[in-house]
């Protein structure tokens, strides 16, 4: 998919590089451009269970996160939820903080909308993402649609598309055996107190 410039944060512009004798007036410098990446993702997925099911287990946020290879969620208050993610790019191993908030909600049409922002501990840049997840019932099962409109700032930019969607069908590949995993594995059986002597 071709990349996308809307709806970004360009603050980050404000500072770094810039060429102020170019003749269109002040311009980014090129190694300061190639630290600059928006990407779209879309992946696509079905799960062994019901539409509802799966949509009740998706409103457990710090649970689905818990099969995100490398993400923890420490907190979360009403819509808006905060934590980490560890994510390896070739070379660097990025540890995003940030936090998350569910934009929109439509349990009807089984989707929604969540905007999340996160900054890397070490200093390696920014990442920003607008995440959408449409879920359809197919014949018991669900197919998840989940689009992914990322952008990131600093070093882990460098290494461009690519490297992008090759790292993230390899997390979403590890996500969706989990979720399988956990969706169809058995109920544990109540534990029965002993009756009073």
């Amino acid at each position: 998919c071709a990349a996308r410039h809307r709806d970004l944060d360009w603050s980050w512009l404000r500072g770094g590089d810039w060429d102020t004798k170019s003749p269109g007036g002040p311009a980014r410098t090129s190694r300061a451009l190639t630290e600059w990446l928006s990407v779209d993702l879309t992946h696509r997925f079905t799960v062994p269970t019901g539409i509802e099911e799966t949509w009740a287990h998706f409103q457990d946020i710090a649970s689905v996160a818990e099969c995100f290879p490398g993400a923890t969620v420490t907190s979360v208050e009403d819509d808006t939820f905060h934590g980490s993610c560890k994510v390896k790019l070739g070379p660097i191993a990025l540890v995003y903080n940030g936090s998350g908030t569910f934009l929109e909600k439509d349990e009807t049409a089984h989707r929604f909308v969540v905007d999340a922002k996160g900054k890397d501990k070490r200093g390696n840049g920014t990442a920003g993402a607008k995440v959408t997840l449409t879920m359809d019932d197919a014949a018991g099962s669900t197919d998840v649609v989940v689009v992914t409109d990322l952008a990131i700032t600093g070093k882990p930019a460098q290494f461009g598309r690519g490297v992008m969607q090759d790292v993230s069908d390899k997390l979403l590949g590890q996500f969706v055996a989990c979720l399988e995993q956990r969706l169809t594995a058995p109920a544990e059986p109540e534990e029965v107190a002993p009756a009073a002597s």
